[in-house]
């Protein structure tokens, strides 16, 4: 992934050049990470560019930025229709959006109370499972790092400094040559991957726990509940522990980047048939004709791009 198709940034209600879409190296977020922000996928349809489930990320946005009592000063509606021009500007399809609201420069010192700023940025974006692994599955380890609990942290808030917990895991993961961590909790229970929510299928039931396991509260693991219950499969949602993934038909994580991808094995031991089951397999499938436009049913998901913002999208030089 990279920006080279980013020429512009929307920033405190303008949309500037990428040179000019800078932050002083005084911003109280910067060194208190102190902020908030979202991860969006926009999708090309046959309709044209489509932002997929814009504003159940943005109702998150606002509800983690209050926890942080980081005041946004732009409407949903305003950001949304900033993130379609913003897209337009860029010639942007398939891309990644990640609107970002975060202390800015004022003062420093950890009680001080500065201004609130918030930035849509968005760029071409790579599969986040790498090549061929949305079908032959991915391999993951326990992560040594445990992911925080609420008393600590509030873990259904999108928090920029939180991520820190995630960083360490999946570089750890990457260093001793896997995929991806998969975290426990406090407790020892099944957690999330490092920035993804976990799913298990045993005899035909799909398994995935709630906040009470300290996870994010996923856009897309929302998504694929409901896509599972419209295909007719039970969905249970409590506990799980580390031998309920071991012992599972089927596993897989969810997530905006990741969207929906297999689980293979877990420390070189193969869930179920070591590649990926034929209802992960229906899943990633609705799933994907969903966000392209191709599935009807699900077409309030979407949030097109319309003809008149695509060709009238202005920016301030």
């Amino acid at each position: 992934m990279g920006f080279e198709k980013t020429k512009w940034v929307w920033h405190n209600g303008r949309q500037v050049r990428w040179s000019d879409a800078t932050i002083h190296s005084s911003a109280f977020g910067l060194h208190y990470g102190t902020g908030v922000f979202e991860g969006i996928r926009a999708y090309e349809t046959p309709a044209g560019p489509a932002v997929f489930r814009m504003k159940e990320h943005l109702d998150r946005l606002y509800a983690s930025a209050a926890v942080y009592n980081l005041k946004i000063d732009y409407t949903c509606e305003q950001l949304e229709e900033a993130i379609c021009e913003n897209l337009s500007l860029n010639g942007l399809g398939n891309c990644y959006i990640r609107p970002i609201v975060y202390f800015d420069s004022e003062s420093l010192g950890i009680r001080a109370v500065c201004p609130v700023s918030t930035t849509i940025l968005a760029w071409e974006w790579e599969d986040a499972a790498g090549k061929g692994k949305k079908e032959e599955g991915l391999r993951v380890t326990v992560s040594p790092w445990k992911k925080f609990h609420s008393s600590m942290m509030p873990t259904t808030a999108k928090s920029t400094g939180q991520y820190l917990n995630s960083i360490l895991a999946v570089r750890d993961a990457a260093a001793r040559g896997f995929d991806e961590a998969i975290l426990l909790d406090m407790h020892g229970n099944l957690a999330e991957g490092a920035v993804e929510n976990l799913f298990l299928i045993k005899d035909e039931k799909i398994y995935t726990n709630d906040e009470n396991s300290s996870i994010l509260m996923g856009i897309t693991r929302d998504s694929v509940i409901q896509i599972a219950r419209s295909l007719g499969y039970e969905i249970v949602i409590g506990t799980m522990k580390l031998e309920d993934l071991l012992d599972a038909d089927e596993a897989l994580l969810t997530g905006t980047a990741i969207e929906v991808a297999p689980i293979r094995e877990v420390d070189g031991k193969a869930i179920g048939s070591g590649r990926r089951g034929p209802i992960t397999a229906k899943l990633q499938k609705t799933y994907f004709d969903i966000v392209t436009g191709l599935n009807s049913d699900f077409r309030h998901w979407l949030h097109q791009v319309s003809p008149a913002v695509r060709l009238g999208a202005k920016a301030v030089a």
